[in-house]
């Protein structure tokens, strides 16, 4: 049984995503705020972080990167900000997933359920891809440069994954957004370039003279051929 943390400030909200939550299967621990929050998910270590942005004690973001610098425990926010640039810095401080409210419990249920799915071993055999200076593990969700470690988010995996199966292949944010996330929502699928954006930072490239990942103006991205 796969454990959720809600961190939330809003009662009754928690309350209905608990509910849906544990009807759907799964444990559920909850803080009303960010700081109480951040210790809850170190004493818990969950599954999944459903996170808040604007909270007491300590900010959404904040949490974020604290989680991040010691773990890649799958983070969906929670947020009311309407602007593309907080949901920008949500997936480019390593967040998983956004959802805007107000929304349905079962969409972030369906979420939820989408993002673990992505973070579980494959049930098929694993694949290793080799491909340019990069070997990407699909069974251990690790990625090497030249020798060297890349600390990756599970979505970031899942897109430089499918792009480096398949080089020279143009994807659209939209199946990008369902290899990453299990679904895609339209609406959503600028998010990718966000952590597009991301892998290009991790792994050295830039867009105007990339070496592993180009833009495709008007249609999204692909893996560089050589």
């Amino acid at each position: 049984m796969a454990k959720i943390l809600i961190i939330e400030d809003e009662l009754e909200l928690v309350k209905v995503l608990r509910s849906y939550l544990e009807n759907a299967g799964f444990s559920v621990i909850t803080s009303l705020r960010g700081d109480s929050g951040l210790t809850t998910w170190h004493n818990e270590s969950p599954d999944l972080v459903l996170l808040d942005l604007n909270l007491p004690g300590m900010d959404g973001i904040e949490i974020a990167k604290a989680i991040r610098k010691e773990a890649s425990t799958p983070i969906i926010m929670l947020t009311a900000r309407v602007e593309d640039t907080d949901r920008i810095i949500g997936l480019e401080l390593g967040a998983d997933d956004y959802v805007t409210k107000p929304f349905s419990p079962r969409e972030v249920v369906a979420r939820v359920k989408a993002v673990l799915r992505r973070s579980q071993p494959p049930e098929t055999a694993a694949q290793v891809v080799q491909v340019k200076d990069l070997v990407i593990d699909e069974e251990s969700f690790k990625v090497r440069q030249s020798g060297s470690a890349l600390d990756l988010t599970r979505t970031e995996f899942a897109i430089l994954l499918l792009m480096a199966q398949h080089p020279g292949k143009v994807y659209t944010r939209l199946q990008l957004l369902e290899a990453a996330q299990g679904v895609a929502y339209e609406g959503y699928e600028r998010s990718i370039d966000a952590h597009i954006k991301n892998l290009r930072s991790k792994l050295g490239d830039k867009a105007d003279q990339p070496r592993y990942i180009e833009t495709v103006f008007g249609m999204g991205y692909r893996f560089k051929e050589d």
